[in-house]
């Protein structure tokens, strides 16, 4: 199956929406399905107000056309609700396309953290954007609970997996830290409750790897805590797998795919009981949930870095991979890409 997946989240970006579709292409080859990206490589762009270092695609009509019509695709995805989400979902109701789409990002609390534009605004706006797709397929069976309380519909499943064998316990770095060292990963940005975490009287050390809007404001803030900017590959495997305790502060991830990540570095997790880790912690003993958050890093200081390891090699990417295909496979066939209207110049943007 041809796939087309459009995204505003792309690389050099380093989140889980961009870990997780590079995951999913990676996987699906391995499953016969031929995934493209159409991403803001190639289209002017804008950085947010306040998110300089973070920017938007501006994506014209004609080229968003001439880029699905040279892809031919078989099914169109759509990952984000940015300016590509929205000019791909044009194009695919002119021509009476369907498309799945999928919910990943909480935007209207972002927006509302830090605009103040009323959260029910966001939602409003989302349920029209996804209202139109065959299928918004969501990660967790509380976020498909609560989007449907909101008023989205046709929801459907699409898990996470975890690439174990870069994230693992192997070769930890070498952190000159007085443990327990408590750790976090991913943006700096008030989004991410890192205050939360930063705030609590931890024994040992914390650590935050990432990098943001919020980083000078944090460092000035919390001088006892070690704020170690971006890694990626391998040195962020080895980074995560340096921590006793992996904490997840965020009260707006939808999932948190860093959670897997850590486990599979055999780190238990410390979270709120919040949509994400309710889902993927729950009651395994591999993580705390507390809405005391110290009292859980506590709790989970102690857990089994072996349990950790083993729960985060049964969730694969070719698993993930599997039931996404499985989804758009059972699209309409009759409204499924024609490929007579193939442009006969030029090539999609490819990730």
């Amino acid at each position: 199956m041809r796939i087309l997946i459009a995204t505003d989240a792309w690389h050099p970006q380093v989140n889980g929406v961009v870990r997780t579709l590079t995951s999913l292409s990676r996987a699906a080859a391995k499953l016969g399905g031929e995934i493209e990206f159409l991403t803001p490589d190639g289209f002017p762009s804008m950085a947010l107000p306040t998110y300089q270092s973070l920017r938007v695609a501006l994506p014209n009509r004609g080229e968003i056309a001439r880029r699905i019509e040279a892809a031919a695709p078989e099914a169109i995805h759509i990952a984000t609700e940015g300016p590509i989400g929205w000019a791909v979902r044009g194009y695919c109701r002119r021509n009476k396309l369907a498309f799945t789409t999928s919910y990943t990002t909480r935007f209207p609390e972002y927006v509302s953290v830090r605009t103040g534009i009323p959260a029910s605004v966001g939602y409003a706006v989302l349920r029209y954007f996804h209202g139109a797709a065959a299928m918004t397929m969501v990660a967790t069976p509380s976020l498909r609970q609560e989007l449907s309380e909101r008023g989205f519909n046709k929801l459907g499943f699409w898990t996470r997996g975890v690439d174990t064998e870069l994230f693992n316990p192997n070769d930890p770095a070498k952190l000159d830290l007085p443990r327990p060292i408590f750790m976090t990963v991913g943006r700096v940005a008030v989004e991410k409750n890192l205050e939360a975490f930063l705030s609590l009287d931890l024994p040992g050390s914390k650590v935050v790897i990432g990098d943001g809007p919020q980083k000078a404001e944090l460092e000035r803030r919390f001088p006892t805590a070690h704020l170690l900017g971006e890694k990626t590959g391998k040195d962020l495997s080895s980074h995560m797998a340096a921590a006793d305790v992996f904490v997840f502060p965020s009260l707006t991830d939808t999932f948190g795919v860093v959670q897997l990540e850590s486990l599979a570095c055999g780190v238990p997790v410390a979270a709120f009981p919040v949509t994400g880790p309710l889902d993927v912690i729950a009651d395994h003993p591999i993580g705390a949930l507390d809405r005391d958050l110290r009292s859980a890093c506590l709790r989970a200081l102690p857990m089994s870095r072996q349990t950790c390891r083993a729960f985060a090699l049964e969730r694969s990417w070719e698993n993930s991979a599997r039931q996404f295909i499985g989804n758009l496979s059972r699209l309409q066939p009759s409204r499924l890409w024609r490929p007579s209207r193939v442009a006969t110049s030029g090539s999609p943007v490819r990730g």
